[in-house]
């Protein structure tokens, strides 16, 4: 008789005593032959897609976010607060751009800090044009090649410790941005961030996830870092790095933060906190002194340009790699995307291809202009885009991608704020591999609340690239803003951060809107593709064809289309990039709005006004 049958047959009384003797016996053993119980997913959630929407594509996750006075778009929703109310108490974009960058080095340490680099272009409304900052530091000038390569690994310059420090160029782009357009003093920029500093904001879910991952990869000690007890009494007071939801604060950082807004930049590169630095190195045995830091200087730069089917779009040349950017886009160009279709395995194998044609170039010619003169009108040039265009087999992937033969001519943060006058900024900024260095300095007694940045780790070692490392020499960098103007109004204040996603990030949104015509919400919200495996600055050669991810929303038929083509997929790793935008939109009767978006990827907000 059926088990079922069985119980069904006997009197309730019965069922109760035979459930009581069972709750006494022992366990019956398990039959040998007994199937397993069937094992739980890793993912719950998984197959499960996204809600359906009203309006506008069904993989976009939300709107666009349209103000008529000011907007921002940030990685930390108490970064994009702290930007609208820096607007609304009278601050130009500046101001709020450097309120907004200072309360992200408390914010999101994983990804920036006062002791990193920054970059910036904005549209300044009086000129009506692009103006670009270059906020990158230099390489100590005690610290030889012959010292660097003596710490190399297998090669390479390691991902922490302090031969990977330069001289952070932060605190410097900000002042050097308030003195040509803030419109608030300067303490009443900073002294509100000091605050938050010391009250504490809760944590966030991603930003929580990559600090105990970035402080697990400190502690397991594979790379020796010469002092680490003070990034643990900023970051994991407790034993452990905060939870979800729970309250953070970083005192020491509001502390520097005041002598910064009360001493101005002289504060940190020429004065008590360059003092301090100087003597953590020294008691550390690290080569950044007080000399380095008062050399530095903010550069204001003239941002390059190609125009994209009618759109203009502006990047900073080397050392950072907005070039690529430009190449990427000049190449695609040559391509009908919009009758290849939206996430088509041809728009995106072209795509793919105008990336390792591109990054081969940065790998050959990308470094501090200073040192090595980068041919950049060349490769910024439509005719030798044409030629590279020429490479690309509609039907296969390149088997192998070279540099062009161009002539000789002798985890990041990203935002966007505008305000009512139409100054809209584009800042980036940075201290590169997971939160930095590892080295956070002291003044003696107690931390000062953030850590240096390992951008170091980007200079070649090979005799003869342009990127070697000398003394005095910034090194590549990975961080750039993104600028787009069209019609001869400013459009799109927009960037991608995360390394070498960035210029595949800005690339794909600038298609996504200009191709395919997608809002900037949608644009953000699309499934990325990035490609891994080529050629680095540093002097690593490409992998082979490399391996192309894809995000899961990419359809099924263009994976297998790919495929078939020869590329290597790559599951999701989550590396698709950070994205803010804000965009200004020309209204009838001539009154302007901007409409702000974010990355859903991440944890911040759009806000607009």
């Amino acid at each position: 008789m059926r088990r079922r049958t069985f119980l069904s047959a006997l009197p309730a009384g019965a069922l109760a005593a035979t459930a009581a003797q069972a709750r006494q016996a022992p366990p019956a053993a398990r039959p040998t032959e007994a199937a397993p119980a069937p094992a739980r997913p890793a993912d719950p959630y998984a197959g499960v897609g996204i809600g359906d929407r009203i309006s506008g594509p069904k993989f976009m996750g939300r709107s666009t976010a349209w103000g008529a006075n000011g907007a921002a778009a940030t990685a930390h929703p108490a970064a994009s607060l702290i930007g609208i109310d820096t607007l609304r108490r009278g601050g130009s974009a500046i101001d709020a751009a450097i309120a907004i960058n200072a309360a992200l080095g408390f914010l999101e340490p994983v990804a920036n800090g006062i002791g990193g680099d920054a970059y910036c272009m904005l549209w300044d409304p009086k000129q009506k044009k692009v103006v670009g900052l270059n906020g990158s530091g230099a390489s100590p000038r005690g610290l030889s090649l012959e010292i660097a390569r003596s710490k190399a690994i297998d090669g390479y310059l390691p991902r922490y410790g302090a031969v990977t420090v330069n001289v952070p160029g932060t605190v410097d782009a900000w002042w050097s941005a308030h003195q040509r357009y803030g419109k608030l003093p300067w303490k009443e920029v900073l002294l509100p961030v000091a605050d938050l500093c010391e009250q504490g904001v809760p944590v966030p879910q991603v930003i929580a996830y990559y600090l105990e991952r970035n402080m697990a990869a400190f502690d397991r000690g594979q790379i020796p870092i010469e002092e680490n007890e003070n990034r643990k009494r900023i970051w994991a007071a407790s034993g452990a790095t905060p939870k979800v939801g729970e309250v953070f604060a970083n005192p020491y950082l509001g502390k520097t933060l005041r002598m910064i807004a009360e001493g101005g930049r002289d504060a940190f590169y020429n004065g008590p906190i360059a003092d301090q630095i100087e003597a953590y190195f020294k008691r550390i045995g690290g080569w950044m002194t007080r000399a380095d830091l008062a050399a530095h200087h903010t550069e204001w730069v003239e941002p390059i340009r190609t125009n994209y089917r009618g759109v203009d779009v502006f990047g900073l040349g080397p050392n950072t790699q907005g070039l690529s950017t430009n190449q990427i886009l000049n190449i695609c160009e040559q391509f009908d995307l919009k009758s290849m279709g939206f996430q088509s395995a041809a728009s995106l194998h072209v795509q793919a291809e105008a990336k390792r044609l591109a990054f081969e170039d940065r790998a050959r010619w990308f470094a501090d202009d200073r040192f090595s003169k980068t041919p950049v009108e060349w490769l910024n040039s439509k005719e030798y885009a044409a030629e590279r265009a020429k490479l690309i087999r509609p039907d296969r992937v390149m088997d192998r991608v070279m540099p062009g033969d161009a002539p000789h001519h002798g985890d990041t943060t990203y935002f966007s704020v505008a305000d009512a006058d139409g100054m809209m900024v584009s800042w980036i900024q940075s201290n590169y591999r997971g939160m930095g260095s590892g080295l956070a300095p002291d003044n003696g007694s107690e931390p000062l609340g953030f850590m240096f940045q390992d951008r170091g780790e980007l200079f070649a070692l090979t005799d003869g690239h342009p990127n070697i490392y000398a003394p005095g020499k910034r090194p590549f960098q990975t961080i750039i803003p993104g600028f787009a103007v069209k019609d001869g109004e400013p459009w799109m204040a927009f960037g991608v951060m995360g390394g070498a996603m960035q210029p595949q990030g800005q690339a794909q949104i600038i298609i996504n809107m200009v191709d395919y015509g997608l809002e900037p919400q949608a644009a953000g919200d699309a499934p990325r593709w990035q490609h891994y495996g080529s050629s680095e600055p540093t002097g690593q050669p490409q992998e082979g064809t490399g391996v192309l991810h894809l995000e899961s929303g990419v359809p099924e038929a263009t994976k297998a289309q790919l495929r078939a083509m020869g590329w290597t997929l790559g599951e999701p790793d989550g590396g698709f990039g950070g994205y803010q935008n804000v965009m200004k939109q020309m209204n009838s009767g001539g009154r302007w709005t901007y409409g702000a978006a974010t990355e859903m990827r991440k944890d911040g907000i759009a806000l607009a006004y």
